[in-house]
């Protein structure tokens, strides 16, 4: 399945979230940092208003609670705004 977003709307992959251990104890999925990174998998045409900046490719930032979650072939994705990513690495 091919997913492209439209207007000002970005597909992201999340970084994995990172395996913690506190003196030996593994924390569970449930208590795990949610990944604030990713990779950015497709991107919309932007607006009239609003040029598309991001490209297929990039690595981002995004808010903790910025985007929708989806799920296609198994996988986790975020589907948000352009406005929602706050920097680029």
């Amino acid at each position: 399945m091919t997913i492209k977003p439209l207007a000002d709307r970005v597909l992201v992959r999340p970084a994995a979230a990172e395996e913690k251990t506190i003196g030996g104890i593994i924390i569970p999925d449930s208590a795990k940092e949610k990944p604030l990174k990713g990779e950015v998998l497709a991107v919309g045409n932007g607006t009239k208003d609003e040029e598309m900046v991001l490209k297929a490719g990039d690595q981002v930032l995004y808010g903790k609670y910025a985007g929708t979650e989806i799920e296609v072939e198994g996988e986790k994705l975020l589907i948000m705004r352009q406005s929602d990513i706050l920097a680029t690495l």
